[in-house]
Formats: C-alpha cells, structure tokens, sequence
C-alpha cells in the first residue's frame, strides 16, 4: 500500500538510482572534488541560467538553518509565515546554526506572505532593544500545498530588498512549484530577486540531500566550513550529488512532478465528491489539505491509511508523490466514500 502521510515515504525514483549505482565504481576524490558533483554543480546553473554556487547538504532543515545563518547575525531576525517548516517543523535548527537569529512569524492568506504583512513586522520596533529583521524566508510550494506567482515572489523580494533583507526560499517541493507555474526556474528565483534557494531533492525522488544554491554569490563566503562545521560535508560526496545527475536528465524532475501534482489534482475532484469534507486550500502543487469528520480519520487510520493531521493549518494532509498511482488515489477516494456513507 502506498500512504500518502508525507513524499518522503517514497522510494528513489528509477533515473536517481540508475545514477547513483552508476557512481558506484572505482574510486574517487573525497568531500566534493569528484566529477559527479562538479557535473551536478553545472548542470544546476544551467536549469538556473546563471553562475550560481552550489553546495550539497543531507536533509532539509540542515539546509534551510545553514542557508539562513549565513545571511544574518546573532543580533538579527528571519521574516517568515507563521505556518512555514523553518518555524514549526525544524526543532529550533535556524535559530541553533544561527547563534540566536529570532524567527519573527506574519501570517497570511493560503501559506502565503504577502509584501503588507512583511512590512507589519517590520514596522513594529526598529530600536537597539529588538532583533533586526534581515532575512524574508518564503515557502514555495507552501506548506499548504499553494503557490507563490513570479509576481507575487518580486514584490516580497523588493520589500525585502527596500529594507536592507536578504531573500531566502525553502524550496523543499519547488519543483512541484515549477511545474505548477510552468515557469522558468529562474522566473521565481534570481529574476524575481530571490538570493539563495534551499531546492528540495528528496521529496522529488532522491535517495537523500538538498542543493542549496546562492545567486548571489557574495553570500556564500565561507559556506563550506558552515557545511563542515554542522556535518553535513559528505565524504563520499558523489553518492550525494550522483542523483541528481539522473533526476535532471531529460527533465526527469519536471516530469515527476507534473505527476505528483496530477495526483494531487485527481484527489482533490474526488474529494470534493465526498459528503462531509471540505477542501481547505487551492490544490497547486502535490498536497490536498480537507476538514474529515473526525470519525472518518479514525476510519481511514483503522484501514491502514497514513496521512497527517498535525501539519501547516489543521486538517488532514494527502500529500502526492513521484509514484502515487491513479489506482492508489481510487482506493483511498473508495474508503473515504464508504466511511462517509
């Protein structure tokens, strides 16, 4: 049975493993001095369409918290949605690698920041008695299962950019993003003024490992040792960054999830079909979020059913993934149906 709690439940998808074994022979330099993740380095500035550095870390939150310590001071504080994964779901990790960096939370329609509720935290002390706001950290997709438009993504970057901010995004399922927009990477990124993206790989079918990616190379000095220092610089750094060699051949990527979001879309319209639920969100990307009676959660969970109820706004979260079948979708719409009959 496949679940549908988390992407994360999912195996490696076929084009990562191919290239991860195909890594696997002979030696090679240690700690990121071999061919594949200079090849991946490369390969990422392309997908990007500008002179980007790359780095390689293991997990999410290692990501996101190194990426963030590196863009302000102890002294400082990070902008972010009060539902965002750096705020609820990272065990502190932002403010730990930071030295003491204050998340400060805005809320927001649908996951989402907006320019106005940025500036209300901005606005609300500038003395020497309050942690100075130097980082907008947006979600994309959010953890709601929404999208930021291009549009949407340069007018937070120019509020942030106007006050003296640096521009980060936790792009744990970017790619679910970009191919919900249909968008040229760089049109939600670099052109629309983002400073260093945080781009999921394990969620779109990789075996492990996130790609933190600077446009702005100005703040990427000394990253390495940040790396080093937090343990997140892999030895054996080709079986990280050989993956991804696989996943963006050929736009394997792209195509991954433009099936997890398909997914996501089929639940949703069968969700709608169910008497007693109520979608909460916009289904843009690969996570549907619905209000279930709460005799109906007991009832999927007693069927073997895995799924969320404690994420982003409440309710129960489906999340979609590279392998979700149509005929896995049916099965849970066909339990959902007899539980709510």
């Amino acid at each position: 049975m496949q679940h549908f709690a988390s992407d994360n439940y999912a195996g490696i998808c076929p084009e990562a493993l191919q290239a991860l074994i195909a890594a696997n022979s002979g030696h090679a330099p240690a700690y990121g001095e071999d061919d594949w993740t200079r090849q991946v380095s490369d390969r990422l500035r392309e997908v990007f369409a500008t002179d980007c550095d790359v780095y390689f870390a293991f997990n999410g939150t290692a990501a996101n918290s190194l990426a963030l310590a590196s863009l302000c001071q102890s002294y400082h504080s990070v902008i972010c949605h009060e539902v965002a994964h750096v705020e609820t779901d990272e065990c502190g990790g932002p403010e730990f690698f930071s030295n003491g960096s204050k998340l400060l939370t805005a809320s927001g329609s649908n996951g989402k920041l907006t320019p106005e509720s940025i500036l209300e935290v901005i606005s609300r002390r500038n003395d020497i008695h309050y942690p100075k706001p130097r980082v907008i950290s947006l979600t994309q997709s959010t953890e709601v299962g929404t999208v930021y438009l291009p549009g949407e993504v340069a007018a937070i970057a120019e509020t942030a950019h106007r006050n003296r901010a640096h521009v980060h995004m936790d792009g744990a399922r970017f790619a679910n993003a970009v191919a919900s927009l249909g968008v040229d990477p760089a049109e939600i990124t670099w052109r629309a003024g983002v400073d260093v993206l945080c781009f999921g790989g394990t969620k779109m079918g990789l075996p492990v490992g996130e790609a933190i990616v600077f446009f702005d190379r100005t703040l990427s000095e000394d990253f390495a040792w940040r790396c080093k220092q937090a343990g997140q610089l892999a030895s054996k750094m080709r079986f990280l960054s050989a993956p991804w060699l696989g996943l963006l051949a050929d736009n394997a990527w792209l195509r991954h999830a433009h099936h997890a979001n398909a997914m996501a879309q089929r639940l949703a319209a069968g969700l709608a079909c169910v008497a007693g639920v109520e979608l909460m969100f916009p289904v843009e990307a690969n996570g549907v979020f619905a209000n279930l009676p709460a005799e109906v959660v007991d009832g999927l969970r007693q069927r073997g059913w895995r799924f969320y109820t404690f994420i982003g706004a409440g309710g129960a979260r489906f999340m979609c993934a590279w392998d979700t079948t149509p005929e896995n979708v049916d099965a849970l719409l066909a339990d959902l149906h007899d539980l709510s009959a």
